[in-house]
């Protein structure tokens, strides 16, 4: 597979946009850790191999472990996350797939205990967003270092 064309060369205002998304991320209050696996799920379920490893690598080098990230796609069937991390991989997937899901009632009231109105609307940003990037990588083919 050959990179189609640097989208960050060809239209750097569009990436602009994109970077002042990820600095309101950068400052929003969910944990660091949460922000990867969430990320990583939705880059997974893209099948996105830059995003992927990107961050993969990244949740490593804050201290996440390396079981629950090898665990991450089968994540409802292993006691390794949290309530709260749960509730966002559902809200993660689910946001994804909306053609499929269209965010169920169900998803929606299993993450309103864990996070705030505001956290929720950071946290549909942070999906949102990485699902841009997925798209921006597989359409243009960017490839893992």
């Amino acid at each position: 597979m050959e990179p189609r064309l640097n989208f960050y060369k060809t239209n750097p205002e569009a990436m602009k946009a994109l970077g002042a998304l990820e600095q309101r991320i950068a400052r929003c209050g969910l944990e660091k850790p949460l922000v990867e696996l969430v990320r990583l799920r939705a880059s997974q379920i893209n099948g996105c191999a830059y995003c992927m490893d990107l961050h993969s690598s990244d949740a490593l080098k804050a201290g996440e472990d390396a079981r629950r990230l090898a665990t991450l796609s089968t994540w409802h069937e292993t006691p390794f996350f949290s309530d709260r991390e749960r509730a966002a991989l559902a809200w993660t997937e689910a946001l994804t797939r909306v053609a499929e899901t269209h965010v169920p009632d169900a998803v929606w009231e299993g993450v309103r205990p864990h996070f705030t109105p505001e956290e929720v609307v950071d946290l549909t940003l942070l999906v949102s967003t990485i699902n841009t990037w997925n798209r921006f990588a597989i359409a243009f083919r960017k490839l893992p270092a």
